[in-house]
């Protein structure tokens, strides 16, 4: 099955108080190319979600965001400054001593001296949020490629259909062809009769090279090529992605056969075909710019 290189998946979890979210789109593109945007605190998961987005897409350009909350209880602890508030009973009982008061000091008044109770940022546990951003990226893309095998299938039908017309267009062509080439050998027959009536030239020789010059307007090499690519691109739509290199080389066959049939026709019937050929052609080329 084919897959169109662009989608987009998204999934969140939740790991030690912290809750992170992960999306991931991706729009077409000639090579590989990803970008992880995290948090500077999460920054040593970036190599590793790298890794699995390149094992689901081989090109295409992707953007990975990354998003972290936390409650703010979960997020920070306090720590005791156990030698400063010594510091601060020993002062308080030096205090006393010296000028005989009272050297009852409550833990509470203690706690609430300068320094003495300060909050700290909770360490993240780097392996678990790890794992926790590894199996988010796996959900992520399994959304993601299944919107892409969707848009893939849509992609498969649009240009199996264009192939329907490409080959009812060029069984046209070889119809008028003959026609075609009959006509164009008459017209020189006649013209090179004209010209060279007074100069006591063979008939049988004006006719052979009247014959000679009207095989070069024959279409009947392009037309089995033209024909040959059409099976060729129906087999690639039945096989897996990464296929689109390849469509994107044939699909430039298809333009080359269509454009040397344009420059032989003589005939405005098979122009005007010519011209609804490339167009479809087209139509083509622009839908396989986004097969991966």
């Amino acid at each position: 099955m084919i897959q169109s290189m662009t989608g987009y998946g998204g999934a969140k979890g939740v790991c030690g108080g912290l809750s992170l979210s992960l999306e991931l789109k991706s729009v077409n593109n000639r090579y590989f190319d990803c970008a992880v945007r995290l948090p500077r605190s999460l920054l040593f998961a970036e190599d590793a979600v790298k890794r699995r987005v390149q094992q689901h897409l081989s090109r295409g350009k992707a953007d990975v965001f990354v998003t972290v909350e936390s409650a703010e209880a979960e997020d920070l602890a306090v720590r005791v400054n156990q030698s400063l508030a010594r510091g601060y009973a020993e002062a308080v009982r030096a205090v006393a001593e010296e000028l005989s008061l009272d050297a009852s000091l409550s833990a509470a008044a203690l706690c609430r001296l300068p320094e003495v109770l300060r909050l700290e940022k909770k360490e993240l546990d780097a392996d678990a949020v790890l794992s926790a951003l590894t199996e988010l990226a796996e959900t992520a893309l399994a959304d993601f490629d299944a919107m892409r095998v969707r848009e893939g299938q849509k992609l498969r039908d649009d240009i199996a259909a264009r192939l329907d017309r490409i080959e009812t267009l060029v069984g046209e062509v070889e119809r008028r062809s003959p026609e075609t080439v009959a006509d164009y050998r008459a017209r020189l027959y006649q013209k090179m009769c004209e010209v060279l009536q007074s100069t006591g030239v063979d008939q049988q020789r004006i006719l052979l090279e009247a014959g000679i010059f009207a095989d070069k307007v024959a279409v009947d090499e392009e037309t089995v090529r033209l024909r040959s690519h059409i099976a060729q691109l129906r087999e690639m739509l039945e096989t897996g992605s990464p296929i689109g290199r390849k469509m994107d080389f044939l699909v430039q066959e298809f333009n080359r056969e269509a454009n040397t049939i344009g420059s032989k026709c003589t005939d405005s019937a098979v122009t005007r075909l010519v011209i609804e050929l490339k167009s479809e052609i087209e139509k083509i080329r622009e839908q396989v710019q986004n097969i991966e």
